[in-house]
Order: structure tokens, then sequence, then C-alpha cells
């Protein structure tokens, strides 16, 4: 999710789903080539198994971006064709490219010759006039066919025009049969769904389908204890206190201001971490009027949490 998931919220999804994949912001492929590599791609390595999302449409760029991903140590890279932003759209990549999957194969034909590292590939159900499901299977086979075996689908379709970004998330229906029948037709496929996964038993269902994952995106950012309880209950590992895993955050954070990161840019993945519970609104308060400050460091986070336990005691 471009301009969300930065290297520090990573890092923190990192410590709440320790088994999950976790995938950056959306890059351009050019951007990789010509733009400040360390910025972009640098990553920590607890952050792995990771994948670097790309946007583009030009195969060799696309080829040359995966090589870099590789030697920087990337675990696969996800080509985006489901964003339907303005900007993407004006570059001709992201979900535009759902009306050209000859041009998609291709990219994803480069890429996977150019690395040893898995490609795969975002979409949509489809943009604008495409309302039948056999269009949308006959993307996934003319892109399966150039070598992916794997697709995160977004499981709504996107109009290129007249909605807004969020629109499109939320707009537009969503049809997780067509993904569920997408997986009963194409078994040999890896499969991931992606569109509106807020609750436990819609994940659980979607796996219990036959797929083979789900994909969490702006759920585990506005409410991340939400990601870690459903990775609690998929893969039956303990659930830890919100407290405890904010906690786990103290050496990532004061080894980043050492290095002269500003807490604004670590905390801001961290504000939602008390949503709706005592102490919530307090906690981004102070996070949000005192992280700006250059001096401030981990103590702010301290001050942010106490405000939690206080409210909590007295509850």
């Amino acid at each position: 999710m471009m301009d969300w998931t930065d290297r520090h919220c990573r890092f923190f999804h990192r410590l709440l789903a320790p088994n999950a994949r976790l995938y950056t912001e959306m890059v351009h492929a050019q951007a990789v080539l010509f733009g400040d590599r360390e910025r972009l791609l640098g990553f920590d390595a607890r952050e792995q198994p990771l994948a670097l999302q790309l946007g583009g449409s030009d195969p060799a760029l696309l080829a040359e971006a995966c090589r870099i991903a590789q030697d920087y140590g990337y675990s696969e890279v996800n080509l985006n064709v489901g964003c339907p932003s303005d900007r993407v759209q004006a570059g001709r990549f992201g979900a535009c490219l759902m009306k050209e999957p000859a041009v998609v194969a291709d990219c994803v034909a480069a890429m996977q010759a150019a690395v040893d590292i898995p490609i795969t590939v975002k979409c949509r159900l489809g943009v604008d006039e495409q309302e039948a499901y056999p269009r949308f299977l006959a993307f996934i086979d003319t892109v399966s066919s150039s070598g992916c075996q794997e697709f995160m689908v977004h499981a709504r379709k996107a109009w290129l025009s007249g909605l807004s970004p969020k629109e499109n998330r939320e707009v537009p229906p969503l049809r997780y049969d067509w993904v569920y029948r997408l997986k009963q037709e194409r078994p040999g496929l890896r499969i991931v769904l992606n569109g509106g996964l807020r609750e436990i038993g819609q994940c659980q269902d979607a796996l219990d389908q036959g797929l083979n994952g789900v994909m969490i995106g702006r759920a585990a950012y506005q409410e991340p204890y939400r990601l870690h309880q459903m990775h609690s209950v998929l893969y039956g590992s303990p659930l830890q206190t919100r407290a405890e895993l904010l906690r786990g955050m103290q050496p990532y954070v004061e080894a980043q201001r050492a290095q002269g990161i500003a807490l604004k840019h670590i905390s801001k993945c961290l504000l939602g971490l008390f949503h709706a519970q005592a102490g919530g609104r307090l906690f981004r308060q102070v996070l949000s009027q005192e992280a700006p400050s250059p001096a401030a460091g981990w103590e702010v986070i301290e001050r942010a949490l106490a405000c939690t336990e206080a409210l909590e005691a007295s509850c």
C-alpha cells in the first residue's frame, strides 16, 4: 500500500504476524533503476519473508528491477496490476493493464527469466465494462501461460474513471465466489484472496474453500491488533497483549533513532494499535502531538502506553 507499508510498518507487522508474508509499497520499476535504491528497497532482514511489489509495463525495465530486487535479498517480486489510481494509469501500469493481458504475460515472462525468486501477480476481477467471469479467467490463463503460478486477487473489479481509489475499494461489489471458482477450475495455481477481509471468520472461510492464502491490507494498518489476532487463530500461536507487542518495538525504535530517523516516521504505523480500546484516543493523541518533536524518542511511546494502562486500570 503506497505511503503505508514502509519498512517501519513492516517491522511492526512482523512482530504481529511472525509467519505472514509481507509486501512493500508498490514501487515503479523505473524508480528502482534510477531512484534512491536504499530508500526504496532497503529493509531489515527480520522482515523476511518479504516481497517487493513492482509497477510497470516495460518487460525489460521490470526484468532489470527484478535482478536488483534479488540482489537486495527479496524473496519474491509481485507485479501489481490492480491499482486504479489516476497517477498509476497515467504511467500505464496498475489496473489498466487488465485490459492488456498479453502485455502482462510478456512482463511476467521477462521477469521470470531474469531471476530465480518467484514472480507473482496481484490483480482485480476486471476493469470498467469487464463484467463476465470468462474474461477474468482468460486474463488469468494468459498470464499463467507465461509461467506465473500465484495470483493475489482483489475480489472486486475497478473503474478506471469516475471513482476515486478509496471508492474503488468500497463501491464495486465483492465477488468472492469468482475467486473460489477460479481455484476450483485452476487447482494447480496458488490463489490468494484480497479485498474486504476484516474478520477472522472470513479468512478461515476462504482457506476452507481451498484458497492458498488471504491478503490483509488496510485492516492490518488501521487496526494492527486485528492482524495479530488473525495470526494467532490461523497459526495456533500465543496471543500477546498490545503492550507486549508494542514494547517489542523498543530495540528497533532506539536503533532507528540512533541512526537519525525521526520518531514521527516510525510511530505512524502504531496509531491504530489501541483502536476501540480504553485509552486508545489518548494513545493516538500523545503520539500525534509529541512524536514530531526532533528530540522525541522511545519515552514518548511509553507515555502514550501509560495512558492506556492507567485508563484500563480504572475501568
